[in-house]
């Protein structure tokens, strides 16, 4: 048969990230090698995030597109437990508030502590120790704004994302195009949009622990010329836990 490669095969020109996610045939085995999650810079991410950005790390139109998404779909679940991971000072959830509790992890602690919609923070770096420091099915949904390309254990941490997840609840990560180079993996580097899309769904796909993922494209109409950054938001309901006999 005729050699593929992910994700750059699977993505057919002119299609959009929606479709190409709907139509994938996932590879039937994890299609990265440990090359693909190396990073420019191999140096201590602690370093990296050592001084607080207390800054937006996209544009004002990318979080407002965020912000209204989660405003819409954050109801589904009345009083809502929700993790943000890889957080910073701001969550982009919308101002009024519709969930009972917000924990967030990350890796700047004077970051996390300006975050005025958690109820509680914990530092943690992902990328040396990828487990989550909540107890299981704790969450109904669990979100990742422009971060996950920094993970460089991602199928690990997406694991621990659907074992802190109850039955049913979903995690949404979303994703535009810019990123800090030195930081993010390199598969994610040599790839565009929709590959992006396809690489985070990828990761929920091979944990066997979610539903089909799906992409949402909600960048807005001045992205298609460059003038707005673009806005994927690619998410995944956890399976039911099984009927009992």
């Amino acid at each position: 048969g005729q050699a593929t490669c992910w994700p750059t095969d699977f993505a057919p020109r002119g299609m959009g990230a929606a479709e190409a996610l709907q139509q994938v045939a996932w590879p039937a085995e994890w299609p990265y090698q440990e090359l693909d999650f190396s990073r420019q810079d191999e140096s201590d991410d602690g370093y990296f995030y050592n001084s607080p950005r207390l800054c937006t790390h996209v544009d004002d139109s990318f979080i407002a597109e965020l912000t209204k998404y989660y405003g819409q779909f954050f109801p589904k679940y009345p009083n809502a437990r929700i993790l943000d991971i890889c957080s910073s000072w701001i969550s982009h959830y919308p101002q009024e508030k519709c969930w009972s509790h917000v924990s967030i992890t990350g890796m700047n602690e004077y970051e996390l502590k300006e975050n005025k919609q958690a109820d509680d923070y914990t530092v943690r770096n992902l990328n040396t120790n990828p487990e989550l420091p909540y107890e299981s099915e704790s969450f109904d949904i669990v979100t990742c704004t422009v971060s996950f390309d920094y993970l460089n254990k991602p199928l690990q941490v997406m694991k621990e994302v659907a074992r802190v997840l109850k039955p049913g609840g979903t995690v949404i990560l979303s994703t535009s195009n810019r990123c800090f180079p030195t930081k993010a993996v390199r598969i994610w580097l040599e790839t565009g949009d929709v590959e992006h899309c396809l690489i985070y769904g990828s990761y929920m796909h091979y944990t066997g622990e979610f539903e089909q993922p799906e992409a949402i494209d909600l960048s807005p109409p001045l992205a298609r010329i460059a003038f707005a950054d673009p806005v994927f938001v690619i998410q995944a309901r956890k399976k039911a836990a099984p009927a009992a006999p």
